[in-house]
Order: C-alpha cells, then structure tokens, then sequence
C-alpha cells in the first residue's frame, strides 16, 4: 500500500497565492517596505534579512500555505539532520518565496514550487557545513544498482531518522520518494536530475538503508559555557528579571521570533510580549535531539507540557543570536527526542 500523501501537497488555494502575488510584490526587484531589507544582506547565509515585525503581506502569505508547514518542515528537518536547523532553512526558503511569488506559474502546483526552493537551501546548507556532496554526481555513474522496493509508510517513518548516513542527493530522493510519495519524475524537477539519475540514487540510499539499519547520530559533546548560560537565561527569565537578562546578552545580539520578527534585541518587544502573555507559561533548559536549548512549557491539565523551544547562539560568553520558535509548535512534533532537566 502506498503511503497516504497529504492532499495539502497539491491543492494550495492558487487564487489566493494570485492575490497575494500581485499585491505582495510591489514590482519587480522591489522589497517590501516593512521588511526594511538591506539588499547587499540578503546574500548573508543563515538571515532572512529582514528587520522589524513582518509585514501583514507576508504574514498572509504564511497563511496561505500553513498546510504545507509541517511537511515541508519536516523534510528540511530530515535534510539538515536537526529539527533546529530545519526550521531555520524554511524560514529563509519560505522568504524567499515570498520575494519570487511574481516568478511563480499559477498553473503549476505551488507545494513542488516551495519544497524546490526549500531543498535548494538545504544543499546550500549542507555545503556550508563542508558535508561531502560524492553523490551530487551521481547522475554521471553507469546505473547498475538492482531496483529496491519500499515497504510502505512504516518503513518510510523509520527512514527519516536514518537517512543522515546518505550523501544529500540519496538523502533527498528517498525522503522524497519513501517519505513524501513523489513521482520520480517530480523528484527529478525538484532535485534538479534526470528521472534515471533519480532511480539510481533511490536504489543506492535504499541498499544502503537496508545494509546499515542501525545507523544513528552520535550525541553531541556537552559544551560547558553553553549549559552556564542556559540555566542562567532560564533562572533569569521565569523570574521576569529582564535587566538581569539583558546583561547576558551582547549589545548588537539579534533575536528571530520564527514568522513574526527579526531584528535587534535592544529594539525589540521580545520581553515585553513574555510578560503580557495570558497563557501559564515557564522555560527549563532541554536537549530537543542532542541539542542544547531553552523549552518552553505551557500549563495543560496534566502539568507542564513542552510546546516549543528557544535556541541561543554564543560568543565570548554572551547571547549574540535568540532564535525563538513559539509560533512553530510542529518543531518539537519533529524531533526525535525532547528531553527536559529536573528544576533544581
């Protein structure tokens, strides 16, 4: 039995994104005005660029494709090997989007459109990390790798936590393949192949799965001024002592909440939006698969429950990035394991 797809993959409402394509970009090389975008940034990997609220446009358009989310954060995930970092490519997919939504043919499917935009920045990813690429030319390898068959949608469910020990073009095709459901001929469109490059490349990741079934990440080495400064961010913030935490922060530190704002800590509400929340809420220091973050905890009737989880990036032993994930509850679905260290 195939496995089941999400209709969502192909019936994104084309009208809305017609809308939002002639209205959102106001003409061509032109960028939004709230984004305050720094043309000579938006080559910088790892930013969107933007700085300030997100504009209601390009909030409209995350509406519009919130049926996609989940999948296409859930490939990246798989794709980068880190539910964090998975996000973080989508999020610069997803602006990117954005910007060439007047390069999109409303006659074709947008979900192959946005998963092309987004595996291309998974690769560009993958490359800054210096992760080999031998299968990137694969395409030019005689294809005498016997057929491998898949075994339906529970085996597709372990792949994605397996596929890490293939080369990102294998990686791609069988999350794409045995995960998502493509056709081959879809997968070569996305991945930028031909369909018999694509065969080749299935077969080599699924022989290789089959060889190598008990493959898994290595733990990730315990970084000390890390856990220093976790504890003290989280001791700090659940007692609303916001002066205490700006002294552990940079003074040009820059904070993403994920699908509403980036910009500087010091210009932004951030603080202040924690401190009128309604809803019950605290943070604890966490691993979410391997890594070290700040989860955030929200009050359900069986006590404290994680809902998302803040990552902080450091330097010289101060907070130069927060990378907020609060509106993005499908991370933690994501992720393999999220572990939450007792309150002492």
């Amino acid at each position: 039995m195939r496995p089941e797809r999400d209709i969502a993959l192909r019936r994104v409402p084309r009208l809305r994104v017609k809308l939002l394509r002639s209205s959102a970009v106001c003409k061509a090389g032109a960028y939004p005005k709230c984004f305050r975008i720094r043309k000579d940034s938006m080559d910088k990997p790892g930013g969107t660029a933007a700085s300030g609220p997100f504009e209601a446009r390009y909030l409209a358009f995350l509406e519009t494709i919130t049926t996609l989310r989940s999948n296409l954060h859930r490939y990246c995930a798989r794709m980068t090997g880190s539910v964090l970092d998975g996000e973080d490519v989508v999020q610069e997919a997803l602006f990117e989007a954005y910007r060439k939504l007047d390069q999109f043919d409303d006659l074709r499917p947008l979900a192959p459109w946005l998963f092309r935009i987004a595996h291309n920045r998974c690769i560009d990813f993958l490359r800054r990390r210096s992760v080999r690429h031998d299968a990137e030319l694969a395409v030019m390898e005689p294809d005498v790798v016997q057929p491998v068959e898949s075994h339906g949608r529970d085996v597709g469910r372990a792949v994605e936590h397996l596929v890490l020990a293939l080369p990102p073009k294998e990686r791609a095709c069988v999350l794409l393949k045995d995960v998502f459901d493509y056709t081959l001929e879809e997968i070569a469109e996305l991945v930028d192949s031909s369909v018999g490059g694509v065969k080749a490349a299935l077969n080599r990741g699924r022989l290789k799965l089959a060889k190598y079934p008990a493959l898994w990440i290595s733990p990730r080495k315990k970084d000390a001024e890390m856990s220093k400064l976790l504890h003290l961010y989280v001791e700090r913030f659940n007692r609303r002592d916001w002066d205490g935490l700006r002294e552990l922060i940079a003074d040009d530190a820059r904070v993403q909440v994920a699908d509403r704002f980036e910009g500087r800590v010091d210009e932004a509400p951030y603080f202040g939006n924690y401190a009128r929340r309604r809803v019950a809420w605290q943070l604890a220091v966490g691993e979410v698969d391997g890594a070290a973050v700040v989860v955030i905890l929200q009050q359900g009737e069986g006590g404290w429950v994680p809902q998302s989880c803040v990552r902080l990036e450091i330097a010289d032993g101060r907070i130069q990035r927060i990378v907020d994930f609060v509106h993005c509850p499908w991370v933690l679905g994501a992720a393999t394991s999220v572990a939450i260290e007792p309150t002492p």
